[in-house]
């Protein structure tokens, strides 16, 4: 068992709890196979839960990274994964989009009403502008 990690290890390799990583396991994200009852976890597990939080930090949903992954048990060439996980992606990269032309609008949005109180202010203090 010296080339595999306890659960232990892997939630502090990732930073998360012990639970997540069960939970992954609870919906078959990973299938880290036992010994002595408990859980021991290969570098390809490891790899797998790289990519479940890659996955995670770009806003992807678990169902998809579950598809995109096991989409390379179906086929080990990683064609069809890469097809998908583009497809995945380019939706993706949309809904970026969308959300910074929505923060920019709100920007400058901001910035319209900190002008308008900054002139009030002026006006008040009868400085002009």
């Amino acid at each position: 068992m010296s080339n595999f990690l306890s659960i232990a290890e892997v939630a502090e390799h990732f930073d998360v709890s012990k639970r997540t990583i069960r939970y992954y396991e609870e919906i078959g994200l990973i299938e880290p196979p036992r010994e002595n009852n408990r859980r021991a976890f290969s570098s390809a597990d490891m790899t797998r839960l790289s990519l479940i939080f890659r996955g995670k930090k770009y806003g992807f949903q678990l169902d998809e990274i579950k598809d995109m992954i096991l989409l390379f048990d179906q086929d080990p060439s990683g064609v069809k994964q890469l097809e998908r996980t583009i497809g995945y992606g380019k939706k993706k990269m949309m809904e970026v989009d969308a959300r910074i032309r929505e923060l920019e609008n709100l920007k400058a949005e901001m910035n319209e009403w900190l002008t308008k109180f900054e002139e009030e202010i002026a006006k008040r203090r009868g400085e002009s502008s």
